[in-house]
């Protein structure tokens, strides 16, 4: 059988915003879907969610597609009865002609009508830069939108985090093509540049832009837990003022670009500066798990893997 899952390990707010975003901003009746359940390899986690609005309009998925079809049928038929259902695929399931690929067990939950003010008040949490916890009831299908809560017999709490950002500083392709890497893979971001030709590059990208006009990092500029500080600059003196306050923030990733030499000298720099060797020591240098990569696409590639598997790690 499926097991309950008990505590529901916090998740990205990014990948589910967006069906969150479409039910709280509907003016048509709308249906919540939830994974509660899973047995075995399944394609989404526990805790993601998709959104069926009317027209047939759905946003975001659960699996492969193998079953979002049959789960909109289901969904009508929660608008029709106004009450939750729960739906079970795969091992287990009644509906034995819809397979999962993936071997495994899915169970989902359908709340019709989702409270739209509970929706918002979540997003503007996460939008803050702050987690927060979505609480279903399974019986009646009530949700709000807590701090903190814990799941029991017949509710159903989901913790989402905010959503990775990136904060990127530098000079050259290697900082442009970064920052468009991170932008087309969604992640929020701002390019930080001394370098207008940098600048345009990211601009092109659709990033966010800042002209850098001193050695530093902005006041306004504040790194919290999900973020990254990553520095691409051949120009190595502009690197210690932006990673001495760097080292000071939350950020879960700050790291250099540049050889064994210019880390050695980095950190000989901060260590000269004050920077205590605990502090120094959350550095990450030289970046990315391609050693010596000398392609500004093969770099990027290298550190935004680095960076998320810093992120998974800390999870």
């Amino acid at each position: 059988m499926l097991t309950r899952t008990q505590t529901v390990p916090p998740l990205d707010f990014g990948p589910n915003r967006a069906p969150l975003a479409a039910l709280a901003n509907a003016t048509a009746d709308g249906v919540l879907a939830v994974i509660t359940r899973t047995e075995g390899p399944s394609y989404r986690p526990v805790g993601a969610v998709m959104a069926f609005l009317p027209d047939d309009l759905r946003i975001g998925t659960l699996s492969s597609g193998c079953i979002e079809s049959d789960l909109a049928l289901h969904a009508a038929e929660t608008l029709e009865t106004g009450a939750p259902k729960t739906v079970l695929y795969g091992r287990g399931s009644p509906y034995i002609d819809i397979q999962l690929p993936c071997g495994g067990g899915l169970e989902i939950l359908l709340v019709p009508r989702p409270d739209r003010d509970a929706l918002a008040a979540l997003i503007k949490t996460l939008d803050g830069r702050r987690p927060a916890t979505l609480v279903i009831d399974r019986q009646t299908g009530k949700i709000a939108a807590l701090e903190d809560a814990a799941p029991d017999a017949d509710r159903f709490a989901i913790i989402f985090e905010p959503e990775l950002q990136f904060f990127i500083f530098g000079k050259g392709p290697e900082a442009s093509t970064f920052a468009g890497l991170v932008q087309s893979a969604g992640y929020p971001n701002l390019l930080l540049s001394p370098d207008d030709e940098t600048l345009d590059a990211g601009r092109a990208a659709g990033c966010a832009t800042r002209h850098l006009v001193s050695k530093g990092v902005p006041s306004d500029v504040a790194p919290d837990g999900w973020s990254s500080v990553v520095l691409f600059f051949h120009d190595h003196d502009w690197e210690p003022p932006i990673l001495e306050r760097a080292l000071k923030t939350d950020a879960f990733y700050i790291g250099a670009q540049g050889s064994k030499r210019a880390r050695d000298a980095r950190m000989a720099e901060l260590e000269a500066m004050g920077v205590s060797a605990e502090a120094r020591e959350r550095l990450h240098g030289p970046i990315g798990l391609v050693p010596s990569a000398r392609d500004a696409r093969t770099l990027a590639v290298s550190v935004l893997a680095e960076v998320l598997a810093v992120a998974k790690a800390a999870a």
